[in-house]
């Protein structure tokens, strides 16, 4: 298993620039093409979720992540979705992100009051879209019980921006930049 972590760190490819100048894009499209290294990182996530009765996912690779772990523990998955994209009522949260501001939604009955929710995304940069998904799960009635990131930019300070506003709930990023 360290093995494929090891590699899955290393098929993380920077693309500088992308989507606007500045932004380095952390692509894990490599990471998810190689079988291994997609289930090491997927199983990594395992111990995170055991308080959890259900895995919410951030669009948009987020929810790759998020549907393989909810499917391999037999447990939902929710989608935390761009605004549009759900087709009954909902909540909504808006975020700053590194580059611009967003809107995500979640389903207003997509868990029953009192679900202890695992969130997963792909990469913790600002935290702007973690705190979201926190914020809409707790609106729901949902608890949080973590969040998990494939990848962590520390210097944008996303984890000190959860933990100002939610000491509590701890988050576990594989890897760091």
């Amino acid at each position: 298993m360290k093995e494929s972590l090891d590699l899955a760190r290393r098929l993380i490819r920077e693309i500088p620039d992308f989507p606007l100048p500045g932004i380095r894009f952390q692509d894990l499209t490599p990471l998810l093409g190689h079988g291994p290294s997609f289930q090491a990182v997927v199983s990594e996530f395992t111990p995170l979720a055991k308080q959890a009765q259900a895995i919410a996912g951030l669009e948009a690779r987020g929810f790759i992540f998020a549907g393989a772990l909810a499917h391999s523990l037999a447990i939902g998955f929710i989608p935390i979705r761009k605004k549009g994209k759900l087709p009954s009522l909902t909540h909504e949260e808006s975020y700053g992100l590194e580059y611009g501001n967003a809107i995500v939604e979640l389903h207003q009955d997509a868990i029953a009051p009192g679900t202890r929710v695992l969130i997963i995304d792909d990469v913790l940069a600002t935290g702007g879209t973690a705190l979201a998904g926190i914020r809409l799960i707790e609106r729901v009635g949902g608890i949080v019980t973590g969040v998990g990131t494939v990848m962590e930019i520390e210097s944008l300070g996303g984890r000190a921006r959860i933990h100002d506003s939610y000491p509590s709930i701890p988050i576990h990023s594989i890897f760091t930049v």
